[in-house]
């Protein structure tokens, strides 16, 4: 099991400083709480934590005296800067100095975890940004992308041309043909790669959501709205941002959408303040947008605003001959995630695989090979494992599966190999994937740390 998240609670306050604690135990954090400025400098000094929470009032040194020395350290925790003194100085002061947000007092816990949950993963994505960066020149931007058939090479190709200019890129292509892996290699590749690159995907949004999750909002803009918060187009400012699912655009996002495209630059929700935006922009579809432009549900301007560039990523029955590189690519990683080992496919199964249409491409594939590799039980991968239906053992969940287990581990194997399932549905956004599976987010938290997938 992977360590609990560790939180630093920086509070001169000793009733509150006692309930806050209670509260992120409960949670399952681990809590080093202090009583003023110092204590707390001396802890993040000495030791590692993933966020602190600190009160700005303490006696000694404020919260944001310690914010200042905590800019020069590496990889430094998420800071939640707490205060009752909701003034819009000391929020900018504090947003200036790298604070992930700001919370006012009365403290309202809800609001508090999920702000807190937000800011411990957005400082795992930077970490994890900045070593892969740091791991570029080796890995080339393409460790994901498998595959040498004639098909691909023209893919790779377009991927060199277009990569180092600043053009709008359209990737289209049917589901689960890796077209955001095609987003990341061009965003790897470009001027920009030491930006973010911040992907969105359009169609997993609410409507109602999506206006302040692309473009932010102001504290109060709306019911719900308690601080302030960047859009992700902010966020991409000096990167690329990558916009999946672009024909599921409501005709009204899509004109707010073409708007900014064409001046380059963003209101946040509640805000008469406008922001330049340096952002580029890769979109992608498995739509057909003429027939969406022909029948009004897509705008013509930006259909022409997006097409600059346009990239088609083959299907997986256009390039058959890259099954074998990929499945037993995804045989290592899925092997890894599910902490079972893989002993391959006999030639039979491989011939099996290259003969199917997969509709769903490479996501089709990787879901066939999953359910494969937990029936095989690290024996080599046959016909019959890949097959779903009710001629194969595969149609019965417990074939293949040995009892002398026991049921709890089975139980656990199941809930990891749904629970990875749903997260990479979500794309990660933990809420969702809750959502998907029907259960408390909660429950899910719990499950990720008893299973060490956090």
């Amino acid at each position: 099991m992977s360590r609990p998240r560790r939180i630093l609670v920086a509070e001169d306050d000793p009733r509150a400083r006692e309930s806050l604690t209670a509260l992120l135990v409960e949670e399952g954090y681990s809590v080093e709480a202090v009583e003023d400025g110092r204590q707390a400098s001396r802890l993040l000094g000495e030791e590692s934590f993933d966020a602190a929470l600190l009160d700005v009032r303490m006696p000694g040194k404020d919260g944001l005296a310690v914010l200042r020395e905590l800019r020069e350290r590496e990889h430094p925790p998420a800071v939640l800067v707490m205060t009752a003194y909701g003034n819009s100085s000391v929020a900018i002061e504090a947003m200036k100095l790298g604070a992930y947000d700001y919370i006012t007092k009365p403290l309202h816990f809800d609001e508090l975890l999920i702000q807190l949950e937000r800011a411990v993963a957005n400082r795992r994505q930077s970490i994890e940004l900045e070593a892969y960066r740091g791991d570029e020149p080796h890995r080339g931007g393409e460790a994901e992308i498998v595959g040498n058939s004639p098909a691909m090479q023209q893919v790779y190709k377009l991927i060199g041309q277009v990569a180092p200019t600043d053009s709008t890129v359209l990737i289209r292509g049917e589901s689960g043909t890796g077209k955001e892996l095609i987003a990341r290699a061009i965003h790897a590749h470009s001027p920009r790669k030491q930006g973010r690159l911040v992907c969105v995907n359009c169609a997993a949004i609410p409507d109602t959501l999506l206006e302040a999750e692309l473009f932010g909002h102001e504290k109060g803009a709306f019911t719900g709205a308690v601080a302030r918060r960047r859009g992700r187009f902010e966020l991409a400012h000096g990167g690329t941002i990558f916009l999946d699912e672009i024909g599921e655009l409501s005709t009204a996002m899509q004109a707010k959408l073409l708007r900014v495209l064409q001046e380059k630059i963003i209101e946040r929700l509640g805000s008469e303040q406008s922001i330049p935006l340096d952002v580029r922009i890769i979109a992608a579809t498995n739509r057909e947008l003429e027939r969406c432009v022909a029948d009004g549900s897509f705008r013509e301007d930006l259909y022409y605003r997006l097409n600059v560039v346009t990239l088609r990523v083959p299907s997986l029955r256009e390039r058959p001959e890259d099954i074998p590189e990929l499945a037993d690519h995804l045989l290592g990683k899925l092997a890894r995630q599910l902490r079972l080992h893989s002993a391959g496919l006999i030639p039979e199964a491989e011939k099996s695989l290259r003969e199917r249409d997969w509709p769903g491409n490479v996501r089709e594939l990787e879901h066939t090979l999953e359910r494969a590799l937990v029936l095989s039980r690290g024996a080599p991968i046959r016909p019959e494992h890949l097959t779903p239906d009710a001629r194969s053992n595969a149609a019965d969940p417990l074939a293949g599966l040995s009892l002398e287990e026991g049921m709890h581990a089975l139980v656990a194997r199941l809930e990891r190999s749904l629970i990875g399932r749903a997260l990479a549905e979500a794309e990660g956004n933990r809420t969702r994937a809750a959502e998907i599976l029907k259960i408390n987010r909660r429950l899910l938290y719990d499950k990720l740390r008893e299973y060490g997938m956090e």
